[in-house]
């Protein structure tokens, strides 16, 4: 049985919008003001490679489609974006042309239930604010990778909406890797 794992770029205040700059946010590409150093992007690369499928909401999805099919990298970050299965929940997109991918446009529960069943590994989720929110609500996240930012945006979008139900998650790793910090919390089943 698979495990949805969300894993995001968030600042302290708890927004996630627009880590790169590509989305005309205020703050766009806030991320790039710290340093992840290698130990960063090392874990960045293990957390990709040990997934077996990634599952995207339409705009990150479009976003990464655009930018990841023209990317060439020595590690080999860019070939697993590019030939990992991919499923983009949507019920607007009516195709997705980017290699191994598809669109799921039904029930999110059944949707994400039949993911689970059909891959081992990890079905990765990153950015894809709305889809994750949904994914919370229905109690479908197993773990939360979150790369904390030391800043404070003021305002954005947030990866927990407001009116949120209690979740409760035990950590399961906690580390600095240069200017930031890595939590690692996994769903706690009561």
């Amino acid at each position: 049985m698979g495990k949805v794992v969300v894993t995001e770029f968030v600042s302290l205040d708890g927004v996630m919008e627009d880590p790169g700059g590509a989305e005309g946010y205020e703050h766009g590409g806030w991320t790039f003001k710290f340093d992840r150093g290698a130990d960063g992007d090392k874990f960045k690369m293990d957390e990709l490679l040990a997934a077996d499928a990634q599952l995207l909401g339409r705009r990150t999805y479009e976003g990464f489609a655009r930018a990841w099919p023209s990317i060439e990298d020595e590690a080999g970050f860019a070939d697993k974006m590019n030939s990992m299965p991919k499923f983009v929940v949507s019920k607007t997109l009516k195709s997705a042309d980017w290699t191994n991918s598809t669109v799921l446009d039904g029930d999110l529960v059944t949707d994400v239930g039949g993911l689970k069943e059909r891959f081992a590994g990890n079905i990765l989720v990153a950015g894809s604010r709305q889809l994750v929110q949904g994914l919370l609500r229905h109690d479908l996240v197993d773990e939360l990778r979150l790369m904390v930012f030391p800043v404070t945006l003021g305002r954005g979008k947030r990866l927990f909406e407001d009116g949120s139900e209690l979740r409760r998650f035990e950590l399961v790793r906690a580390a600095q890797l240069a200017d930031v910090a890595v939590l690692e919390l996994r769903r706690a089943r009561v």
